[in-house]
C-alpha cells in the first residue's frame, strides 16, 4: 500500500519516520549555534524566547537549560506531545500555526533549521514574518535560520540511499518551479511509503521584500552557525537578525 502526503509539512513531520531519518542531526552544532546566537543578542537569564516551529524541542530544551524562559510551538501535535515531557515552570510547548501571532510577546523569536518556506501562497510567508514582528516586545529580536538557496541548488546531491534503524530511505533531490524538492521513499513492515519535502527557494532579496512590507529592519546577516559573514555562493545558511 502506497501512503502519499499532499499537505506535506502537516503529515510528514507528524510521522515517526521523519524523526528516524533525521535522528543523527548534530546536536553539538545546534548547541554551539544557540550559544553564539544568544551571546550575540546579549540575551539575559530568564529572557523570554519563542522557538517558532520547534519540532520535538531540541533547541527549546537546550535554551531552557541555558537559563532562558522558553516557549516552543509547532504545527505537529506528535512533536509537541513528545516535547511536552520536558516541560517545566520555564519551558512550555503548544500546538500553533506560525502564520498567526502567538498570544505573548518575547525578547527573541527564533525560527530555526529551515522552518520556513513550506507554503504555496506568498501571503503565508508574509503573514509569518508579520506574526514574528507582532510577537516581539519593544527591544526584541527576530531570527530566521534558513537554507542558502543559491548554494543548495548549485550543490544538490540528486540521489542517495540512507539506512537508519534498519530502514533504507531512498532520497531524490531536485529544483523545480522555484522550490527545492526532496522525495523520500522507503518500506517498513510490509508497507511502502512516499513523502516529499518541498521548500521554497527564498532568496535574501525575497526576505528583504517581506521585511520591507512588514516594517521590519534587517540588522545583520550570517552564513553559518559560527556567525561568519554571509556569502551567497558559498555559505551553507542564511541567518537573518531583525527587529
Amino acid at each position: 500500500m502506497l501512503k502519499d502526503s499532499t499537505k506535506w509539512y502537516a503529515s510528514w513531520f507528524d510521522t515517526p519516520y521523519y524523526h528516524i531519518l533525521y535522528k543523527e542531526r548534530n546536536d553539538t552544532e545546534a548547541q554551539v549555534f544557540m550559544d553564539n546566537l544568544t551571546n550575540y543578542l546579549s540575551l539575559q537569564q530568564n529572557d523570554k524566547i519563542l522557538d517558532l516551529a520547534c519540532g520535538k524541542g531540541r533547541h527549546s530544551i537546550y535554551l531552557n537549560k541555558s537559563g532562558y524562559n522558553v516557549t516552543g510551538v509547532d504545527l505537529s501535535k506528535n512533536s509537541i506531545n513528545h516535547a511536552s515531557q520536558f516541560k517545566n515552570e520555564n519551558l512550555k510547548f503548544e500546538v500553533h500555526d506560525m502564520r498567526t501571532p502567538f498570544s505573548e510577546q518575547f525578547d527573541a523569536v527564533f525560527n530555526l533549521f529551515t522552518s520556513f518556506g513550506y507554503f504555496e501562497c506568498d501571503q503565508d510567508n508574509l503573514n509569518t514574518i508579520q506574526s514574528i514582528k507582532s510577537n516581539l516586545n519593544e527591544t526584541g529580536f527576530g531570527v530566521i535560520d534558513f537554507l542558502n538557496a543559491e548554494q543548495v541548488i548549485a550543490n544538490l546531491v540528486p540521489e542517495e540511499n540512507k539506512t537508519v534503524d534498519n530502514i533504507t530511505f531512498h532520497i531524490k533531490r531536485y529544483y523545480k518551479d522555484g522550490y527545492i524538492f526532496k522525495d523520500i521513499s522507503f518500506s517498513d513492515k510490509g508497507e511502502d511509503f512516499n513523502f516529499s519535502e518541498k521548500v521554497e527557494a527564498i532568496s535574501l532579496d525575497d526576505f528583504k521584500r517581506y521585511f520591507e512590507k512588514s516594517g521590519i529592519h534587517l540588522l545583520d546577516i550570517f552564513g553559518d552557525y559560527n556567525l561568519n559573514s554571509f556569502n551567497s555562493q558559498t555559505s551553507p545558511r542564511l541567518i537573518m537578525i531583525f527587529k
